[in-house]
């Protein structure tokens, strides 16, 4: 059995956002906001095994899952964290909150923090590593691919039943069980005028964006949040596959963690990237021993 959801629409910034609501209101919050191309619905498992009394808030991010599309070419990293700035003033207004961010969230949630060092009362970072440094002379080559990719319009592809969207979803991550696929897959795609199954994700997330990613700036933010940090990563992580070669990127991972004032780094075993699917009972454990 899980733990019922509830659904509520919001006015972001001029979007329509759905923002998914587990537990009592009025218990202690906490805000969950998820990685690239997945949804809200992706911290139900982790949601499931706390065991405490909580009320966590997370929104599908603009583009994502049931919140409206922008609309626009390309989506702007600075907008999540106005986004989040939003839904934290609405639920929030006159509270430091707990905040959760995986993956792409993550990295929302190590800006945001860094900003807004006031709002925060702890931070949980999960495998929020960032991207590969640059540098300056790949401006170049990257406007023109982002012009480039402007030439032809992103799609997405569409899948013949939720079946099909279940097995992409452990082709992806084969720790999947069965019944967590299925689950997932409802949330992550929708039936379109074709009988199609699609993801629920803006085909325009999937091109590149534009600027350089200036790490320099990023370990600003971190360096300026003064709510202690957990940092979990799994020991089966790809994060490779972006951030380069193992060796040479545990170093500049290590580096970055050092920008941190107050951290405490878990690794977590049997698991890869999509960690809150692996092993979302251990990741529990560890949420509500650390805001404890």
């Amino acid at each position: 059995m899980h733990t019922a959801s509830r659904s509520e629409f919001l006015n972001v910034r001029g979007l329509r956002y759905h923002v998914r609501h587990w537990g009592r209101v009025g218990a202690p919050k906490i805000v969950m906001v998820h990685g690239w191309m997945d949804v809200s619905a992706s911290f139900q498992f982790v949601v499931d095994a706390l065991q405490g009394d909580w009320h966590v808030i997370a929104p599908d991010w603009r583009g994502f899952g049931l919140s409206e599309r922008s609309g626009a070419d390309t989506y702007w990293f600075p907008d999540y964290l106005a986004d989040l700035d939003a839904i934290l003033r609405h639920y929030a207004p006159d509270e430091a909150i707990n905040l959760l961010g995986h993956s792409m969230g993550g990295n929302v949630v190590g800006l945001y923090a860094g900003a807004r060092p006031e709002r925060i009362r702890r931070l949980i970072n999960l495998e929020g590593f960032g991207l590969k440094a640059n540098r300056p002379e790949q401006a170049p080559k990257r406007y023109a691919k982002w012009m480039d990719e402007m030439l032809e319009p992103p799609t997405m592809r569409g899948y013949a039943s939720l079946e099909a969207v279940a097995a992409r979803l452990q082709k992806t991550n084969p720790r999947l069980t069965d019944a967590r696929a299925v689950f997932l897959a409802q949330h992550w795609s929708a039936q379109n005028a074709d009988g199609q199954w699609e993801i629920l994700g803006d085909p325009a997330h999937k091109r590149m964006g534009p600027l350089l990613y200036h790490v320099d700036e990023v370990m600003a933010c971190w360096k300026a949040i003064t709510a202690p940090v957990l940092w979990v990563e799994a020991v089966h992580t790809n994060m490779w596959d972006w951030m380069g070669p193992k060796p040479e990127a545990r170093l500049e991972i290590d580096r970055r963690l050092g920008h941190l004032a107050d951290v405490q780094c878990k690794m977590m075993d049997d698991a890869g990237h999509m960690l809150h699917h692996d092993q979302p009972e251990v990741l529990a454990r560890m949420i509500e021993d650390f805001l404890a």
